[in-house]
């Protein structure tokens, strides 16, 4: 159990989600970095609308305030995720996990904890490490009492649409993403069988597209994948978002079928 507690009240929009489905699957969807459940509540709906039971949990220090987060590691998010991963589980046959950015990281963490997982689906996952020199100066910064970056949220392309995340990026939790999350399961991609949809942006500013092309060939499991033209980094609430939508239903509901 995590030690972590928020202290600031949870944004509007930016609760965590638990939806009773009708049939005896399962969809776990997971955000961001720094974001919140809004970047993933249209999938969350889609499952939910397809019959699916849902988790969509709130990754500790995620939408409340960025003082919050600023403690927040791998671990925190991990033990949430792993959490509603149990109470889904309980109450399905078969589950699917979806998950966007540091979600889709967490997404490929929960495939390989639980091999029994039906199939992923991927949205410009953070799942290659940053170079060394990034996270040696970013660890500079932090040395030298810099708790916080400017903020990598709201990379969407279309103009009418804000995604709801913080506006600083807190560079210790960063670099525990890269060195507790991401790192670790870069010798671990290969030993998974789980079938994977990844879904890349062809424009993204926080995660660049070609690590979709090292993960494409590093994972063990079929990966089938679907290139976006017109969306950016946070595709889920962009000019594709009906594409992912029906594209993470029609995978869910063929890997339990």
């Amino acid at each position: 159990m995590s030690g972590h507690v928020d202290k600031a009240p949870v944004v509007a929009g930016a609760e965590a989600w638990s939806h009773e489905g009708s049939r005896r699957v399962g969809a776990l969807c997971i955000h961001g970095f720094t974001g919140n459940p809004s970047s993933m509540r249209g999938v969350a709906q889609a499952f939910a609308n397809a019959g699916y039971h849902v988790e969509l949990p709130r990754l500790p220090g995620h939408g409340t305030a960025v003082s919050d987060m600023i403690p927040t590691r791998w671990s925190d998010w991990s033990a949430e995720v792993e959490r509603a991963y149990q109470r889904l589980s309980a109450r399905v046959d078969k589950v699917v996990v979806a998950g966007l950015s540091m979600g889709g990281s967490l997404t490929l963490w929960t495939a390989l904890e639980h091999p029994e997982v039906a199939g992923i689906v991927c949205v410009n996952p953070a799942c290659q490490p940053q170079a060394v020199e990034m996270v040696d100066m970013i660890k500079g910064l932090i040395a030298e009492g810099t708790d916080v970056f400017p903020g990598i949220g709201s990379d969407i392309a279309d103009p009418d649409v804000k995604e709801s995340s913080y506006p600083e990026t807190p560079l210790a939790a960063l670099v525990s993403l890269v060195e507790d999350g991401v790192t670790p399961m870069l010798t671990r991609y290969g030993t998974s069988r789980v079938p994977m949809l990844l879904i890349t942006s062809k424009n993204d500013h926080v995660v660049d597209p070609a690590t979709s092309d090292a993960l494409a060939e590093q994972w063990g499991g079929d990966v089938r994948r679907i290139l976006l033209e017109r969306s950016y980094h946070v595709a889920t609430q962009d000019f594709d978002k009906e594409t992912i939508f029906s594209a993470a239903v029609a995978f869910g509901d063929e890997v339990t079928a």
